[in-house]
């Protein structure tokens, strides 16, 4: 399937996403990668902040979250929120030293133009954690769930547009990937790498939307098997090295783009 430059938000955080701040916790070792990207930025604009994840509480934070359920999500004495998105947002040019955006330009509207904006707000940085969805090929769920790549790669901007479109005049952009420690306790799909029985529970299920937006059928077909080869020791003859892998690079990509000239 050819991916859309402009993937629409079809993900229904209202009624689907009451686990979030429950499953997607921060990882301390990611939450240190997007801290180093951020550089000596002081002040910040997440974008697209969900319930608070990797958010800095060392530098003074701006949220903007349209959902009402992630915003009531967000703990007590988090940053605070504004309800608005990506495409417009209410601030002036240059307002903070950065923008960011982790795990959402998936879900916005307009991706060029959300990042645009990140760009307009932002003095010295913009750091973006996404997804390469083609990289989920290499997941060994997909050989149980193959259709959630298909899914993906129509839901998540290329890489290659949004080291593009950041990569504008006066902006150096770097992408890295972003290795996945084996105890990750920010529930997305590859953070289980190592815990296969986590699949099994649905709560987690329900908190990675490219499972929920996936047949329902091949989910629960792809799942069943999943059952079955643990209880037999075939998922672990065919992948149990992984149980053992401290850490594993996959489909996370962090981009961070600089401003090297006004």
């Amino acid at each position: 399937m050819k991916p859309r430059e402009s993937p629409a938000g079809d993900f229904d955080y209202e009624a689907l996403g009451s686990s979030y701040a429950s499953v997607r916790r921060s990882d301390a070792r990611l939450e240190s990668l997007v801290r180093d990207a951020l550089g000596e930025c002081r002040t910040v604009l997440n974008v697209g902040a969900g319930a608070g994840s990797y958010e800095p509480v060392d530098r003074y934070v701006v949220a903007v979250e349209p959902s009402r359920s992630m915003r009531a999500q967000r703990p007590q004495g988090a940053a605070p929120a504004v309800d608005a998105t990506a495409e417009r947002l209410p601030f002036d040019e240059e307002s903070f030293d950065a923008a960011m955006a982790v795990m959402t330009v998936h879900q916005w509207q307009d991706v060029t133009q959300g990042l645009k904006e990140l760009q307009r707000v932002a003095r010295d940085a913009v750091v973006v954690m996404t997804l390469d969805a083609p990289a989920l090929r290499d997941f060994w769920l997909t050989d149980y769930i193959p259709e959630v790549v298909d899914v993906e790669v129509t839901r998540f901007p290329p890489i290659e547009l949004i080291a593009r479109v950041l990569g504008g005049k006066g902006w150096a952009v770097d992408v890295a990937p972003v290795p996945v420690p084996r105890d990750c306790t920010d529930g997305f799909g590859e953070a289980f790498y190592a815990r296969p029985e986590a699949f099994l529970d649905p709560t987690i299920r329900r908190a990675t939307s490219g499972l929920v937006l996936s047949p329902p059928a091949a989910v629960e077909r792809g799942i069943e098997r999943l059952r079955e080869d643990l209880a037999s020791g075939v998922w672990d003859k065919e992948y149990g090295l992984l149980r053992a892998l401290p850490q594993r690079r996959g489909a996370i990509r962090l981009i961070t783009a600089t401003r090297i000239q006004r």
